[in-house]
């Protein structure tokens, strides 16, 4: 039974891209074992909230499962701190505490538009030539139709999606897309507001349309519209590990596709969006790419190699030894209770 003795937090201001921020927890439990959670780029309650109520709501505190626990204060990152903890006492990792099945991933890599189709197409070759059989091409309105034939000619047989980021209005526009043979039309419109567009979308459409939600309640209202086939599951904005299972089992039950995608971060929050990839829906090439591995507090780093990342298994909890005095070099705010 997991009773927390201590916990520790940690800020991380991150040195790549935009400086991304983490928020890592880390508790110990009365017999010494740790778990380890991150949230990364978190709204300023979220420390404000794990300051002030997650020592309350674990020390001492006996519990079974983190199921058990609710809404943990702080969300992800406490959550996955918690199951991070109750996998590594069983000696399971958390793949399977989760119910993943899957063993290793296909993914799928992003790429941003380019300032022309040659140098677009180079950059999907380094990646073909990297092992990926699939990639995620952003598309916006004017960059969409021409950058995707000129990666479909120059790869006939390459797996290829393409990801709008809300950006459309217009069905037509993306409907002309799917003479391209895609995997999946991503996030077409901007949020769910207009699921009847998303609907109409689909039923023209040989490619599932994949839609990002924050709730079952939102799934569900897409899944009664015919807004899509397929779902875009980011354990990162579901708040708990819990939600996560719920979401995809719904997912599952109403017959769509599931693509696992997570965020950047030292690596635990992709950790734990791999886990939850293994899960026997998430059959769509998923986005775990790794953060830049410089970055990472975790070994082995998260990542792919020959575009296939692979479910650590024969470590328990998230898999990856933590690198516990690289996080105290990168913290910029820690405290402990």
């Amino acid at each position: 039974m997991p009773r927390v003795r201590e916990l520790e937090v940690f800020r991380l201001i991150l040195s790549y891209g935009r400086r991304p921020e983490s928020i890592l927890v880390r508790l110990t439990d009365y017999g010494g074992m740790t778990g380890w959670g991150e949230v990364v780029d978190a709204a300023p309650k979220t420390w404000v909230a794990l300051e002030e109520g997650l020592a309350q709501a674990l020390i001492g505190v006996d519990w079974e499962h983190p199921d058990e626990l609710g809404a943990v204060p702080g969300g992800s990152a406490a959550d996955m701190a918690c199951w991070d903890l109750w996998a590594r006492m069983r000696g399971v990792p958390l793949a399977h505490a989760l119910g993943g099945t899957r063993t290793s991933l296909m993914a799928t890599v992003r790429i941003g538009a380019d300032r022309n189709l040659e140098s677009l197409v180079a950059r999907v070759n380094r990646h073909v030539c990297a092992g990926y059989a699939h990639v995620t091409l952003d598309v916006h309105p004017g960059w969409d139709i021409e950058p995707l034939r000129a990666v479909r000619q120059a790869y006939p047989v390459l797996g290829i999606g393409v990801d709008a980021r809300g950006a459309y209005h217009d069905v037509d526009a993306l409907a002309a897309l799917d003479a391209y043979g895609l995997s999946a039309i991503e996030r077409p419109f901007a949020g769910l507001a207009g699921l009847a567009d998303h609907a109409d979308l689909q039923q023209r459409v040989a490619a599932p349309v994949l839609l990002e939600v924050a709730s079952a309640a939102e799934l569900d209202e897409a899944v009664a519209a015919g807004a899509g086939r397929a779902l875009l599951l980011r354990p990162s904005a579901l708040g708990s590990l819990r939600q996560v299972r719920r979401v995809h089992d719904r997912a599952v039950r109403a017959g769509w596709e599931i693509a696992c995608a997570g965020g950047l971060g030292a690596g635990l929050a992709r950790a734990a969006t791999v886990a939850a990839a293994s899960l026997p829906g998430c059959g769509l090439p998923c986005d775990v790419a790794e953060p830049p591995r410089s970055a990472q507090i975790v070994d082995p780093p998260v990542g792919a190699s020959g575009g296939v990342v692979a479910v650590p298994l024969t470590q328990p909890g998230l898999g990856h030894r933590i690198d516990e005095d690289r996080v105290r070099r990168l913290s910029r705010e820690s405290y402990s209770a």
